[in-house]
């Protein structure tokens, strides 16, 4: 099985280092802001047709690392 956060990947030559998905220009921010919103995989996958459901399955594991960290300082309004 292809380990899924390979799909993310951090270059500082692509959206100026912040994660994106396959080293493409479509950030791991992006994407969670979209589920956030409410669209469904379906959705999302139509709107992109270059993601992949492993893509969106990816940001999910990822933003759960991140969120798992010892320290979180809370965000500013």
């Amino acid at each position: 099985m292809e380990n899924l956060l390979d799909r993310i990947t951090i270059n500082p030559e692509v959206l100026h280092g912040k994660p994106s998905i396959r080293n493409m220009r479509f950030g791991v921010s992006h994407l969670l802001e979209l589920l956030a919103a409410g669209m469904s995989y379906q959705e999302i996958l139509v709107d992109y047709p270059y993601l992949e459901e492993a893509d969106i399955q990816a940001c999910l594991l990822y933003a759960s690392k991140v969120t798992n960290a010892k320290s979180i300082a809370p965000l500013a309004a």
